[in-house]
């Protein structure tokens, strides 16, 4: 494991959690170089998952691409980086359960959005401008009155 701040070959497992729920180890390491302390997740990788695209094009599940654009919309908001892992960890583990191996790109979106709305409705509005591919201000005057309501839909 090389340091991401020094990149020193080098680091210790300080502590070690294991989350059976998520089946996520996080380790807390110390680099031996610089002695600054950094966190690693360890996650068994074992169903492939492909994501159909609204092109219809197919391509593999890519946490890291989710997870990019996912802080790329909330980029000013305040939901922290854990909260956005926790989004995505729930998120998979729902795609990982299902006896398909292939969902559309569509229903992924959806699964973010409710997820989104429940913890900061801000944020919510940003992704869907995105995903829902706003054109015009009626759009998010729309996604506003949907938010007022008491059930609001997605």
């Amino acid at each position: 494991m090389f340091c991401p701040y020094c990149h020193f070959e080098d680091t210790k497992v300080v502590d070690k959690r294991d989350n059976d729920e998520t089946a996520v180890t996080r380790r807390r390491r110390e680099c031996l170089g610089c002695g600054k302390r950094f966190t690693t997740y360890e996650r068994i990788e074992t169903i492939h998952l492909n994501v159909v695209k609204r092109s219809g094009k197919m391509e593999e599940f890519d946490r890291e691409k989710l997870k990019r654009g996912i802080m790329k919309a909330v980029k000013k908001r305040p939901i922290t980086e854990k909260q956005i892992d926790e989004l995505i960890d729930d998120i998979e583990l729902k795609l990982l359960n299902r006896k398909s191996t292939e969902i559309k790109s569509t229903e992924i979106g959806k699964m973010i959005l409710t997820r989104l709305k429940k913890l900061d409705q801000v944020g919510y509005i940003l992704f869907a401008s995105v995903y829902r591919d706003f054109n015009e201000i009626n759009d998010f005057e729309r996604v506003l009155e949907e938010l007022k309501m008491p059930n609001g839909s997605d």
